[in-house]
């Protein structure tokens, strides 16, 4: 089902990129018109029907090369992506402020605290969702496009644009799970009795229907793809809205075995957290230490009320506390979490900074700072600054099984096997060059 889902997002795509191409033109119509050399440079550029001799031959064959690993390191863009969605939502509230009046400000929520402060590590937290476009956004920025590119796409697929819709545009799991349970009942009474005409009606007016139903984003869709046309019919000896099935509006009963099983899959559009990746010097990483609102799983009002007891948290530190009572309070105070900071200290003092879910395995922190060195695919090992290494065990482990939120500085080297040849050749750069542009300035 994931592979259906996969291939048709592809095709998507695939169809999007055609379409940025414009209109086609017949290479016959003499009206085409046709971008080359300019007139101006005319008299420099003569087309050869002479074949490529064999160095010109090694030079592309180079150069594609070149440009397949150019490609392969592309991940670093992302952070410019988020950065160009800032912006423009800066642009966007500027715009709009100089629209408004401007009314004073009396107060200042805790929320708008952190948002405002200049010592936060990083802006906030963004996502890519490689189904649908290369953008990086934040989450809401996601679900407005996300339902935008699904309601556009029912008339293709509404089968499987509807359970997508379903499970991608509704958040609260509980009715999803209410709602699919329902909708599988009615496909199961069909399907096991297909003539029982008392199982081919839905009354609008149901409550069961109008309560778990017809709220959730995609039901309707779902139960047209089924089969169910809207119709008036007498109840009781009055005209009411029904929801009536036939067999002629589908392909056949094969149609609703494969419209439960994919309803049953809980398939939905998934979004991946981009790294936001930065390089920070030392002064910045010692500035940039306050994290976003985003970064808890509290509510600004749960965090204010956090705040408050923090002169509690002082007085406890003062007491005698059992190791039980402090690993208690620690994991109580990892659980605020829902993403975390992970720094990388280099020896020359620059800092790899990137944003990861408190419930990602290890293994995705050492890819991270793998794809972005200079000599990628050479051993290196990662240590606390207690001097804790971590080591292959824990490649497995979360972020928040290991205690590494919501953030932490990990001290980076050379695994010792390669560390001298690296110094003999006199390359000792830590990042690639095109991440190293991404070094802010004070």
């Amino acid at each position: 089902m994931a592979d259906k889902i996969k291939k048709f997002f592809a095709k998507k795509k695939a169809d999007a990129k055609f379409k940025l191409a414009g209109p086609g033109h017949k290479l016959s119509d003499s009206s085409t018109t046709v971008i080359g050399p300019s007139k101006q440079n005319k008299s420099s550029y003569a087309p050869s029907n002479v074949a490529p001799s064999d160095a010109a031959r090694q030079a592309a064959e180079a150069a594609m090369v070149r440009l397949q690993a150019q490609k392969k390191d592309t991940a670093f863009n992302t952070s410019f992506a988020a950065i160009q969605a800032k912006v423009r939502r800066e642009l966007e509230a500027e715009s709009k402020n100089k629209d408004e009046p401007q009314v004073p400000r009396s107060s200042t929520k805790v929320g708008d605290e952190i948002e405002c402060s200049q010592h936060l590590a990083v802006k906030g937290v963004f996502y890519k969702c490689p189904l649908i476009s290369d953008e990086i956004l934040t989450k809401e920025e996601w679900k407005v496009k996300i339902k935008e590119f699904l309601f556009k796409t029912l008339e293709e697929e509404k089968g499987m644009t509807s359970v997508l819709i379903i499970y991608s545009c509704n958040y609260v799991r509980t009715k999803i799970t209410d709602c699919v349970n329902i909708l599988v009942r009615y496909l199961d009474n069909i399907i096991a009795n297909p003539e029982e005409t008392k199982f081919h009606k839905i009354r609008c007016s149901n409550a069961t229907f109008c309560d778990k139903v017809l709220p959730v984003l995609g039901a309707i869709e779902f139960l047209e793809a089924a089969g169910f046309r809207q119709q008036e019919l007498e109840h009781n000896g009055t005209p009411e809205e029904f929801l009536v099935w036939s067999k002629e509006n589908i392909d056949g009963l094969e149609t609703l075995q494969f419209l439960r099983d994919t309803l049953k899959a809980e398939e939905r559009v998934e979004l991946e957290i981009d790294r936001n990746l930065q390089v920070l010097s030392p002064a910045q990483a010692a500035n940039r230490i306050e994290l976003p609102q985003e970064f808890y799983a509290l509510t600004v009002e749960e965090l204010k009320k956090e705040r408050q007891q923090k002169s509690e948290q002082v007085e406890k530190q003062m007491q005698l506390r059992t190791k039980a009572m402090r690993e208690k309070d620690e994991i109580r105070e990892i659980r605020k979490y829902k993403f975390c900071l992970i720094r990388i200290r280099f020896p020359d003092g620059l800092y790899l900074q990137g944003t990861f879910s408190v419930y990602e395995k290890y293994s995705e922190v050492l890819e991270f700072v793998q794809e972005n060195l200079e000599h990628e695919g050479l051993p290196f090992l990662l240590t606390l600054p207690t001097g804790h290494k971590l080591n292959e065990g824990d490649k497995k482990s979360t972020l928040v099984d290991l205690r590494l939120v919501p953030a932490t500085i990990l001290l980076f080297q050379w695994d010792p096997t390669v560390e001298d040849d690296l110094k003999a050749i006199g390359n000792t750069a830590y990042l690639k060059p095109e991440v190293m542009l991404l070094v802010q300035s004070m």
